[in-house]
């Protein structure tokens, strides 16, 4: 690290868990974002701000006047451009030494097998299940750890699935591919503004622990917050011995 960096992360290098080893290892790091909205945008920034050294953000929706009463890496002034583009300027105004990669296409097997092996963690926020499937396999098949989070209404999850790990579940352990999910959408039954941001900053924490292998991960534990009461609950997820995606007799290159 030079002058300048010692400066922006000294208060992490202060913190006896992460100093200049941990911070080293940010720096080196490079993490996938899927998803440049609500869940997006805290964990874009976080980890922008935090000197991630590397992010590639892939989104193939643009910025809309609907998504500025949460979504905020976007501005007014952003409408109409690539979410992705539109998160790579707002973290280029935090800390222009990260490079921001973007991805405006939809995130398929396809693309996300191109994309893996080139990543150290992977971070869902996107907005319905196939793709969350999609990025799943993918992780699953690259030994990547992912950090999953979802939002609606009042309600957030957030979980962290680590392939690297025998006795960790992945998300089709938890959420099976084989059944049927009616997609809730924020455009028909809405989201509270700050529950992105709650979900988001989880993620964005559980990112730059795995990063950094410092603390206890959500690995194998599914937190869940309810905004109306903030009443926080944790639930124990564990692999599932006949997962399709993850056990030993699955079929991993199966789309």
């Amino acid at each position: 690290m030079n002058d300048s960096q010692l400066l922006r992360y000294s208060r992490h290098i202060l913190l006896d868990e992460i100093g200049v080893e941990g911070q080293n290892a940010l720096l080196s790091s490079h993490v996938l974002i899927v998803g440049a909205g609500g869940l997006g945008s805290p964990v874009a920034l976080y980890l922008g701000s935090a000197g991630v050294g590397q992010i590639t953000v892939v989104d193939h929706d643009r910025v809309d006047t609907t998504n500025l009463q949460r979504q905020i890496a976007h501005t007014l002034s952003r409408v109409g451009q690539f979410k992705a583009e539109s998160v790579r300027q707002a973290i280029a105004d935090i800390n222009p030494d990260v490079q921001v990669n973007t991805i405006t296409l939809r995130a398929d097997d396809a693309l996300l097998d191109g994309l893996l092996p080139r990543v150290d963690l992977v971070l869902d926020c996107c907005d319905n299940f196939a793709t969350r499937q999609a990025i799943n396999r993918a992780c699953v098949k690259h030994r990547k750890p992912l950090v999953s989070g979802a939002a609606i209404r009042f309600d957030g999850q957030v979980a962290v699935y680590d392939p690297r790990q025998a006795d960790s579940p992945c998300y089709a352990c938890v959420f099976p591919p084989s059944e049927a999910v009616e997609e809730a959408l924020c455009a028909t039954m809405g989201v509270f503004a700050p529950l992105v941001g709650m979900v988001g900053t989880v993620q964005a924490a559980e990112a730059l622990k795995l990063l950094c292998g410092i603390g206890r991960p959500l690995t194998g534990r599914l937190l869940m917050v309810d905004g109306r009461s903030m009443d926080w609950s944790e639930v124990r997820v564990p692999r599932h011995p006949s997962c399709p995606v993850c056990s030993p007799a699955a079929d991993r290159w199966a789309t």
